[in-house]
């Protein structure tokens, strides 16, 4: 691990880099007669994303490729080469990229996100490879950072390093971006590290994906596995705001646009036609991977030439298929498959004037590539499963004559941008093979009303605005309240040292989740001795005035703090007892069979929702469903603050929502009132700790220098945060220490 660098001051609205972090660079290192070259990388993100990396001047991290070759003094002028492009290099071992790359990523998270479960092997090794190769991309980018910088990471390979930066630095802005599906909660808890993942991820300030379908299923998750509920677009996460965002990827558009418009791709382009020899043109390009679905295609393709024998003249597939982690054993398998598909295609679909299927197994390119989509009269993207598919807005930014069709498979994510395209579900090769021949048949004046609304949506969204926006939700602190406490483990150790010397202190301490934990019934929720004897210590030490503030009844708060000489305050405040020989005191009016009709409705939802339980107090209602199904609980919740929000408009109550529960209580009277009927001396220190929302307005009500603490991961906007109950207890016993130690020294001085 590294140092913790809580010096660096990352304030700035407008950063001064940004550090891309990414498995794939967008260069990779060769030798070239013995010495050392840099090639350009291909692929989605180093293609889509170098233009803007080398507009804005960032920083690139990531694995050069394998250089096991390289003589030291090679090594040596490749460090000097990759570093003047502005590349901080992550060296991995062969052993490394066969567990870290093949064996986990690529056999392991890469089916699974698509969901081919079947895929996985027996034997999911590589784990520990992955959190290796992890930590060493958090090392080589905490060594780079300076002042102003923002992170961005990229995609499935690098999932930890959020968390694993968080740790490090915990002031810097880091993002992260998914460029693969994130699969079901159904499907994600499939994997034996499903916690660990998420828990990386959460390390960001931003994580952003392709599709709200995506971001659904990842908040579905969260509440399934880790419990943690979403707050529309954010979720907290130790006194943090982790903001969750849609960004589809695009290309750089407009160099498609220009490149289709070059008088040698034109060229290539008339001469592809002419090769056609006037037959209809239907293209697919994709990497030799299962997820493309280029199995199925072909199965369509068949089927249609075997239901439409005349289209055997008419028409010509050329497949490309780019070579891919060709020595991966089912890798193998796959290209086998394709090659014998279209031999039998051939063989048996093939005439005197036409082979259909033209296959080629290799890369083309960007020049034959866009006179390939120029040329095409049908483009067929038709994965299983993608988290974008770049192909399919390559070849409508490269449609300057605003004419062919996009046959699109409605799996893959860009289908929920480009709606003018014709959807399939690629599992169904006949309605894939219908779907090829209506656009086949599609009217001239239909194609390019299609293709120019396409066209609009590309051109207007390309990737620099995809990065852009990016950037700039992860920099716009305005939109982050919880993240200004980032660094306050740093910063704690002032409370004490304040708290030490101040003349008079008041602890206004809220109770479950913040003294005790949470526990799956209030029962459970026991004060132990610890806690106890805390209490007691408080109470006794010099100048401190303790507030024990709890949204429990007064009854559990006698049966338990009756004898300690602290000020209580039950049921979120509206009930105070100041003293030991004071007696209970309302804060209002109690309107007797107020909430009576109100129980009927909790009853009903209790009865709806197993592990469900209404609290009844004097002043208020609770209905628990912490023991509930986490995704059911949370809907019926929903469902019931909703319908108590209409039925309660006109009356004197409110309904609010706490943790794990959903709260009926007189209108106005909440936490505040601790703040607004307790007279704090004029020099006082106030330090109030809480940690879900109905602390929330007692924070909001308190003097201006009361120091605020939020505690948890639902813990409410605070000036400081700590992770639960434990770190509490230390600080409490912290400030109990050290003004005893003081009061004696002053004792002593007086003596």
């Amino acid at each position: 691990m590294g140092s913790l660098k809580s010096d660096l001051s990352f304030e700035h609205m407008v950063p001064e880099r940004v550090i891309i972090a990414a498995n794939r660079l967008p260069v990779s290192a060769v030798l070239d007669g013995g010495a050392v070259a840099l090639k350009p990388s291909e692929g989605g993100l180093a293609t889509g994303l170098r233009p803007w990396y080398e507009r804005t001047g960032g920083m690139w991290v990531g694995w050069p490729g394998d250089i096991s070759r390289f003589t030291r003094a090679q090594r040596a002028e490749l460090d000097r080469e990759l570093r003047a492009q502005r590349i901080e290099p992550v060296y991995l071992t062969r052993e490394q990229i066969a567990q870290y790359y093949d064996g986990f990523c690529n056999g392991v998270v890469w089916p699974l996100f698509h969901y081919l479960v079947d895929r996985i092997p027996l034997d999911t090794a590589g784990w520990d490879a992955y959190c290796e190769v992890n930590e060493l991309y958090a090392e080589s980018i905490a060594r780079i950072v300076k002042p102003g910088d923002v992170i961005w990471i990229h995609d499935y390979q690098l999932m930890l390093v959020p968390a694993l930066l968080r740790a490090r630095l915990p002031q810097v802005r880091i993002g992260f971006f998914l460029h693969i599906p994130f699969p079901s909660s159904e499907v994600f808890r499939v994997l034996p590290w499903r916690k660990e993942i998420l828990n990386g991820l959460l390390g960001a300030d931003l994580v952003g994906f392709h599709t709200f379908g995506y971001l659904r299923h990842f908040v579905t998750s969260l509440l399934h596995l880790e419990g943690i509920e979403t707050d529309i677009d954010r979720v907290t996460v130790d006194g943090r705001d982790v903001q969750l965002g849609v960004f589809p990827m695009s290309i750089d558009a407009d160099s498609f646009a220009r490149l289709a418009a070059e008088p040698d791709v034109c060229a290539s382009t008339a001469a592809i036609r002419r090769g056609a020899a006037g037959r209809r043109i239907i293209l697919g390009v994709d990497r030799l991977d299962y997820t493309k679905g280029i199995p199925r295609r072909l199965m369509a393709i068949e089927r249609l030439l075997t239901r439409e024998p005349a289209l055997r003249d008419t028409i010509r597939y050329i497949q490309v298929a780019v070579p891919s982690r060709g020595a991966v054993d089912s890798y193998k398998r796959l290209r086998r498959e394709v090659e014998e598909t279209v031999g039998r295609i051939n063989g048996s679909c093939t005439t005197l004037r036409s082979t259909p299927v033209q296959y080629m197994h290799r890369s083309v390119s960007q020049h034959d590539l866009v006179a390939l989509y120029c040329a095409a009269d049908v483009m067929l993207v038709t994965p299983l499963r993608d988290g974008m598919n770049l192909v399919a807005k390559e070849f409508v930014a490269s449609r300057i004559d605003n004419d062919g069709v996009l046959v699109l498979s409605e799996l893959a994510g860009a289908a929920s941008e480009l709606g003018d395209a014709v959807l399939v579900n690629s599992y169904d090769a006949d309605a894939t093979g219908a779907a090829i021949e209506r656009a086949l048949h599609m009217p001239h004046i239909e194609r390019t009303r299609r293709m120019a609304r396409l066209r609009t949506q590309v051109m207007a969204n390309d990737v620099e605005q995809w990065a852009t926006a990016f950037i700039g939700r992860l920099c716009d602190r305005a939109g982050l309240t919880g993240a200004a406490p980032a660094d306050c483990g740093t910063r704690l150790a002032s409370i004490v040292e304040r708290a030490s010397e101040a003349e008079h202190v008041y602890l206004l301490l809220d109770y479950d989740g913040t003294l005790v934990p949470i526990a799956e019934s209030p029962e459970q929720a026991l004060p132990d001795v610890a806690v106890l004897e805390l209490l007691n210590d408080l109470c006794h030490c010099p100048g401190v005035e303790v507030h024990l503030v709890s949204g429990r009844p007064r009854q559990f708060l006698e049966e338990w703090f009756a004898e300690f000489p602290l000020a209580l305050w039950a049921e979120h405040g509206f009930w105070r007892r100041t003293s030991r020989s004071d007696i209970w005191k309302a804060a209002g009016q109690h309107v007797p069979g107020l909430l009576d009709r109100v129980v009927p409705v909790l009853r009903q939802f209790t009865a709806n929702t197993p592990g469900a339980r209404v609290e009844e107090k004097t002043a208020s209602l609770a209905w628990h469903y912490r023991q509930a199904d986490p995704e059911f609980g949370e809907r019926q919740a929903h469902e019931l603050r909703m319908l108590l929000g209409d039925v309660l408009s006109n009356q004197p109550l409110e309904v609010i929502e706490g943790n794990k529960v959903v709260e009926i209580r007189f209108r106005g009277f909440n936490k505040a009132q601790v703040a607004l009927r307790t007279t704090f001396q004029p020099s006082s220190m106030i330090v109030a700790f809480g940690d879900d929302r109905s602390d929330e307005d007692l924070f909001r009500a308190l003097p201006e220098r009361a120091i605020t603490v939020g505690v948890g991961r639902g813990a409410p906007p605070a000036a400081f945060c700590v992770p639960g109950t434990d770190d509490v207890r230390a600080l409490l016993r912290s400030i109990t220490l050290t003004r005893r130690i003081r009061h004696s020294q002053c004792e002593s001085v007086s003596g």
